[in-house]
């Protein structure tokens, strides 16, 4: 009684670790937390760097409330008003969001973003554009 007991716990716990997302965690009805793992920028001479979050102003984790339509910084600390969601549309099993940002007053910053997220596995691509640059983020969500 004591190993089935033991087995059916063990069996229990495996079940509920290894469970992956459904693809309806990130079709635009559940809010998202967002890690962006690798970054390259680009400049119009053709040269691409690798470069960090830190380096460029980017949270390294990303709130997403479709709810509210926002995308904020997670982490403590940040005093960066949220982004506003402008779009989203679902297409070819990937979630699309897109928005823009003004940048700092008087300094011509102005950035043109689009996230797509794959409704498969949350893996997300970032692709932003300013004037004379343009990035894009490699990373993953989970549902919050």
């Amino acid at each position: 009684m004591k190993r089935m007991t033991l087995l059916s716990f063990l069996l229990f716990l495996v079940c509920v670790i290894h469970t992956p997302a459904s693809a309806g965690d990130f079709d635009g009805s559940k809010a998202l937390v967002c890690a962006c793992m690798r970054i390259v920028q680009c400049g119009p001479d053709g040269n691409c760097v690798q470069v960090s979050a830190e380096d460029i102003g980017l949270p390294e984790f990303l709130s997403m409330n479709f709810q509210e339509k926002t995308v904020s910084a997670l982490q403590r600390g940040e005093n960066q008003p949220p982004s506003r969601i402008k779009n989203v549309e679902r297409i070819y099993r990937k979630l699309i969001i897109q928005g823009v940002e003004e940048g700092v007053q008087d300094v011509h910053e102005g950035v043109g973003w689009s996230i797509a997220i794959s409704e498969e596995t949350g893996k997300m691509v970032i692709t932003g554009s300013g004037e004379q640059t343009g990035m894009v983020v490699f990373g993953a969500c989970i549902p919050k």
